[in-house]
């Protein structure tokens, strides 16, 4: 007996209260529909069904397998579904969002190797730095950092960023660098009321530093590129300033006092009936988002 047709004839007879009603709707004989369910009966040992010459009802085990049936089915439909979602050959634009200095980056290369791979497909980027609705505004995919809200959406967690203070070899060899947090009251503090408006910044164990900032800039870039110059201390996101660490121009203070990093995750609606063209671009940006050392 194929027990999965058999289940689905059992759904439909339980649904329609009629074998005849299911066996036309089944493209099936009545026959056919009658031997389904008793074989079913018969497998279990219990009555799924009570019939009479006008109705058909589910009996209390009947209803409680008429429930199981229908979560049972659902699953399979849904793996279906995925695995043929999974294997299509993407299609159509990609649109993916994430803050406004993690896009260009660490996302755009993902993006320009993704498009290589797949030439058919188009993309568009909305980086900015507040929370996007994924569902309001269109978008396939988001990489956030922070602690994330429940949300129904898939989150697979590529890494994580540490909030590190930071400033230029010039500044530090003229002015020091700072031994505790306490000291940074008596250093040239730049601020950026995007990602640090509070002018309280906490470390490990509970610590709080109440800083005064000599200078507060609107975006981060300004505040990188203030500290770069070697007019002061800023405080940012480790990715924010991965090129500069690279390239010698800013150095990290006071690490052994930072608070635990912020998780990053790669964010889409649709789990695992997600089309194609998610589902290999999330595959693609988990690879090369785990593979950074940054975010190890």
């Amino acid at each position: 007996m194929d027990r999965w047709l058999a289940m689905r004839i059992f759904v439909k007879v339980a649904e329609t209260e009629s074998f005849a009603q299911t066996a036309r709707q089944m493209h099936m004989s009545a026959p056919a529909v009658t031997r389904a369910v008793s074989g079913l009966e018969e497998l279990i040992g219990a009555r799924l069904l009570v019939r009479t010459t006008r109705s058909v009802k589910t009996t209390e085990a009947g209803a409680i397998y008429l429930e199981d049936c229908r979560r049972i089915l659902s699953h399979i439909a849904e793996a279906e579904s995925a695995a043929a979602g999974y294997y299509a050959e993407p299609t159509g634009t990609l649109a993916i969002t994430t803050s406004a200095m993690f896009g260009p980056i660490y996302i755009m290369p993902i993006l320009t190797e993704y498009l290589d791979a797949y030439p058919g497909m188009s993309a568009r980027t909305f980086f900015i730095d507040r929370r996007v609705n994924l569902i309001d505004e269109g978008m396939d995919v988001a990489i956030r950092i922070g602690h994330l809200p429940d949300s129904g959406f898939t989150a697979i967690k590529v890494g994580s960023v540490r909030r590190v203070i930071c400033g230029s070899p010039a500044y530090l060899n003229a002015r020091g660098a700072p031994a505790t947090p306490g000291d940074l009251r008596h250093h040239r503090i730049v601020a950026s009321n995007g990602a640090w408006a509070s002018p309280e910044w906490r470390f490990a164990d509970g610590q709080r530093v109440i800083v005064d900032a000599a200078l507060q800039c609107n975006n981060n870039e300004s505040a990188i590129a203030t500290a770069q110059a070697g007019w002061g201390l800023t405080r940012v996101l480790l990715y924010q300033i991965g090129p500069a660490l690279m390239e010698g121009t800013l150095q990290i203070v006071l690490s052994e006092f930072e608070e635990m990093p912020l998780p990053i995750h790669v964010m889409y609606p649709e789990g695992r009936l997600a089309p194609a063209k998610v589902r290999s671009f999330v595959g693609m940006a988990v690879s090369r988002l785990r593979e950074n050392p940054l975010f190890s």
